[in-house]
């Protein structure tokens, strides 16, 4: 049995050695060689102190995964960073996840890990090259005292993600051990993974699916595949290049091949299963994927980080004309996993077919990293009364229940997803507070006020302020945000609209962003 993250790889390889687990940049690696480079890396990590969190900058190479399961090996917490994110951004996380030491692909070296934090470096194959503290570093307290063994347990965090926050400071999630195995062996079993089986790894390590990309492959004894960041263009081409039995990704990736005409019907046979989450999947995008893989089950994955990668799904019928007809032309997400609950809340706290969702059970985390964050996001419910309100994040997960934000309809048991409550929405399948972009666009020298619109496709920035280059405003958000959250379009304002309250008029703002 189980009891960490790492174990769910360390039994796949003990029953399959010699079989490939991973494929990626033209490498191939059997389970046997992946945890000897793990280990090697575990290794050069050095004795690791109890608690310790190690950031990982490392992206689509062998490092990528044998660094993540290296940092699992040591019994330490591993701290995705981004290379494709500012060097400002990554140098937040690291400070606020209070990391112990970065594990860093030295094709990476234009990308530097955040000073006064010790670097192990290993190139993109796994293979370590040395251990480097920057310059002018300070010994961490834990380098001072002398390590003491880490023993991980259910409660300890496997990984902590960061979230964008409306403050304009990213929210950390940690997710323990014991909230994501009950969800990888619930997956395995559902899409029949074993021997044989090839599922993508579309998700970088940032964003939570890859979790389920990694180690249902590897808890069931399959391959995972890496495509690279070109290959996501043409689904079809990568999946039938290597023969995907899994597919897994956001919507949004099945839009732009269908616009590029890259979706040819019948193109990928060996897809059994089609699988979306991170946006809202509509049925069109369902209808262009069914065409290209007839033969592959479609379903529609839903979840917060907070709830552990996913927490309900759906499943169309493999006859299209009995797919659901949804008053948003969405597919629905369906149903609560078996061994989690939920409850539809209307704004008074009572439960109702349309209202938010709330969830609960063992996939719920126990809280963000700052406690000011838990603020109004957990309820104490039970069937028969209204919610009382706001409640501690550390009560246990089987009483309190998570606030998920979202607005659904609950059909019968089946849920379809309305949108969100607040500002928060999903931008190529990444949850984005649109506060966090104002606030930084507000701190460009040349803008009074700003306010972001989200039309389901693109990001639209208004400001009131002087008129300046788009190029401009897109390269200060550039520096300092992620690519994803970076406006398509930036329009000047005299003034903001406000309605009878003196609040910003979104809808009147939607008019003059046309």
């Amino acid at each position: 049995m189980s009891e960490t993250l790492y174990d769910v790889f360390a039994d796949g390889a003990r029953r399959h050695p010699d079989r490939p687990a991973l494929e990626v940049g033209g490498t191939t690696l059997t389970y046997r060689e992946l945890s000897a480079a793990a280990g090697r890396l575990a290794t050069e990590l050095g004795p690791v102190p109890a608690g310790a969190r190690i950031g990982l900058l490392a992206s689509r190479t062998p490092l990528a995964y044998a660094g993540y399961l290296a940092v699992l090996r040591a019994g330490a917490t591993v701290v995705p960073l981004n290379p494709m994110f500012p060097p400002e951004r990554n140098a937040t996380i690291a400070t606020r996840a209070g990391l112990w030491r970065i594990l860093l692909d030295t094709s990476l070296r234009a990308s530097p890990a955040p000073v006064r934090i010790p670097v192990v470096e290993a190139g993109p194959d796994g293979r370590p090259t040395g251990f480097a503290r920057p310059t002018g570093s300070a010994a961490t307290s834990a380098d001072a005292q002398g390590p003491s063994p880490a023993e991980p347990g259910p409660h300890h965090p496997a990984y902590i993600l960061f979230t964008s926050g409306s403050t304009g400071t990213p929210k950390g999630l940690p997710i323990g051990h014991g909230n994501v195995l009950p969800y990888i062996e619930h997956q395995v079993a559902r899409y029949d993974v074993g021997p044989g089986s090839r599922l993508s790894q579309t998700f970088d390590l940032t964003f939570d699916p890859s979790v389920f990309d990694m180690f249902v492959t590897w808890a069931g004894g399959g391959t995972l595949v890496v495509p690279q960041r070109d290959d996501l263009a043409d689904p079809a081409a990568f999946g039938a290049r290597h023969r995907l039995t899994h597919w897994f990704s956001v919507p949004s990736v099945v839009s732009l091949a269908a616009r590029m005409r890259r979706l040819p019907a019948g193109s990928m046979p060996d897809l059994r299963w089609g699988l979306f989450a991170g946006e809202q999947l509509t049925l069109d995008q369902a209808r262009a994927w069914h065409r290209a893989a007839p033969d592959a089950v479609i379903e529609n994955l839903y979840g917060p980080t907070e709830l552990t990668v996913t927490c309900t799904v759906h499943r169309l019928p493999a006859d299209p004309a009995h797919w659901p007809d949804t008053r948003n032309g969405t597919v629905p997400i369906g149903r609560c996993l078996p061994h989690l609950e939920y409850v539809v809340l209307d704004e008074h706290g009572a439960p109702s077919p349309e209202g938010e969702l709330c969830v609960r059970g063992p996939q719920r985390f126990s809280g963000y990293l700052e406690p000011a964050d838990n603020q109004a996001r957990f309820l104490d419910w039970s069937p028969g009364r209204t919610a009382t309100g706001p409640a501690a994040a550390g009560t246990p997960a089987t009483h309190l229940w998570y606030r998920t934000g979202d607005r659904v309809v609950d059909d019968d048991g089946v849920l379809t997803h309305l949108g969100r409550l607040d500002e928060q929405v999903q931008v190529h399948g990444y949850r984005v507070e649109l506060g966090e972009i104002e606030a930084v666009l507000r701190a460009h020298p040349g803008v009074q006020d700003a306010a972001v619109l989200f039309d389901g496709v693109d990001l639209k920035a208004l400001y009131v302020g002087s008129a300046l280059p788009p190029e401009d405003l897109g390269g200060w958000v550039a520096a300092r945000l992620p690519g994803y959250m970076v406006p398509g379009r930036f329009v000047p304002v005299e003034l903001f609209p406000l309605n009878d309250n003196g609040k910003l008029d979104r809808r009147k703002l939607e008019a003059l962003a046309c």
